[in-house]
């Protein structure tokens, strides 16, 4: 089963209203300081880190609030000091802080004491499929009486709450298009100033990337086959439905044929939120497991991958900074554009020939790795789509957005000059 969807969600911040509401008397009351703190629904990682990193270097006093004993955990390991987001300590700390760094949602803080405070809305990626108040999924709820006008007063509080975002960066024109549909937010607010969780693909030597890179693939998935070439398959989030990508026993033993063919090894990445259910029938030394749990964020990790394999996921655009040849594997296009919606079409990213089954996708990988020119040409269509929708590439986004924020009025670091 799924672990999550719009619809049980949406149905549970309705029911918390009155712990909504009961936040935002106390933040009214409780003056914010200088303090600011980070939250991010995937784990210790993304764009939060970059600019957790840049600001605590700065000067400012930095707390990341934490959803489990693993992130706290991480958090410590990396020097930050960290807080469970949950509770009064987390509604205290978001309370009294003056900025609020998000990648997901408020409730990547605590999502009580975000009221008043000045929010930083990093997302975590260029959308392709439609989101926010752009998709009907975003303000499902159950199927009971009054449904109606329970989807139209989710829709109200989501808009609502999108408004206390202050800073939300975009990677291009073309990206911050897209944010301020889905969020309900102008231009003053979306700026095009770059992603900082994909400073990491374009920051310093090439060479020492992928050495960092393969070190953190190797902790996380254990030694890779020397010389072998590594393919993610990165599917997205099915908004709770079952993922209809998942291999039979069948697909599983030709997929572990095409990679010893191949000398391949294939990283799974299943969404957090989703299904999941991809392992072989038989284990594998050609298949391994990449999920959140061993790795919250692979964007460090992408410089150590050959090729991605994936369906709707914004890694598409992200890869094709390092000009990594991109696979489609989309069995439910048709179903996903009707029922989700795409910005854009389909095929302006996928090219002409996404797969509809491991079939198709296999017969596509086997002339991929067999084959130079091929493999040049996936390249080439990757960097040549990462270039219409990454406006920068000099590793100096965290920088852009840092300087937006203190530009709309957030104080220095107490003591600078």
């Amino acid at each position: 089963m799924a672990s999550f969807s719009f619809g049980t969600g949406n149905a549970a911040k309705l029911l918390r209203i009155p712990l909504y509401a009961a936040g935002r008397i106390g933040t009214v009351v409780v003056p914010r300081g200088r303090r600011w703190v980070f939250g991010c629904g995937a784990g210790v990682g993304d764009g939060a880190l970059a600019l957790q990193r840049l600001a605590a270097h700065a000067g400012h006093d930095t707390v990341w609030l934490t959803s489990s004993d693993r992130e706290r955990a991480d958090a410590e390991a990396l020097g930050i000091r960290a807080i469970p987001k949950r509770g009064l300590r987390g509604w205290w700390a978001t309370a009294r802080a003056g900025v609020l760094v998000v990648t997901h949602g408020l409730g990547d803080v605590n999502r009580y004491g975000s009221s008043g405070g000045f929010v930083v809305q990093l997302w975590h990626g260029i959308p392709l499929k439609r989101i926010g108040l752009d998709s009907p999924a975003t303000t499902q709820v159950p199927r009971v009486p009054g449904a109606r006008l329970l989807r139209t007063l989710v829709a109200v509080l989501y808009r609502a709450a999108a408004q206390r975002i202050r800073v939300m960066p975009a990677a291009s024109h073309r990206s911050r298009g897209r944010l301020e549909s889905a969020f309900g937010l102008g231009s003053d607010r979306v700026l095009v100033t770059g992603e900082p969780r994909v400073d990491v693909l374009s920051a310093g030597d090439p060479e020492e990337r992928r050495r960092m890179a393969s070190a953190l693939l190797s902790g996380a998935v254990g030694a890779l086959p020397d010389g072998a070439r590594t393919i993610l398959y990165a599917p997205t989030w099915r908004d709770g439905a079952a993922d209809p990508a998942v291999p039979t026993a069948e697909e599983w033993v030709r997929i572990i044929r095409v990679l010893d063919d191949g000398d391949a090894v294939l990283l799974v990445r299943s969404h957090p939120l989703g299904q999941g259910a991809y392992a072989p029938p038989l284990p594998s030394g050609r298949v391994r497991m990449l999920g959140a749990d061993v790795l919250p964020d692979v964007t460090p990790a992408l410089p150590a991958v050959d090729v991605l394999v994936t369906d709707y996921s914004s890694l598409a655009y992200d890869v094709g900074l390092l000009a990594m040849p991109v696979l489609y594997l989309a069995p439910d296009a048709e179903d996903y554009a009707r029922t989700r919606g795409f910005y854009g079409r389909y095929d302006e990213v996928s090219g002409p020939d996404p797969a509809r089954s491991w079939r198709e996708l296999l017969d596509q990988l086997s002339r991929l790795l067999g084959d130079d020119r091929e493999f040049s040409a996936r390249s080439e269509r990757s960097a040549a789509l990462s270039a219409r929708m990454h406006a920068f590439r000099d590793g100096g986004n965290t920088q852009r957005v840092y300087q937006a924020i203190r530009a709309r009025g957030v104080p220095a670091p107490k003591g600078a000059a």
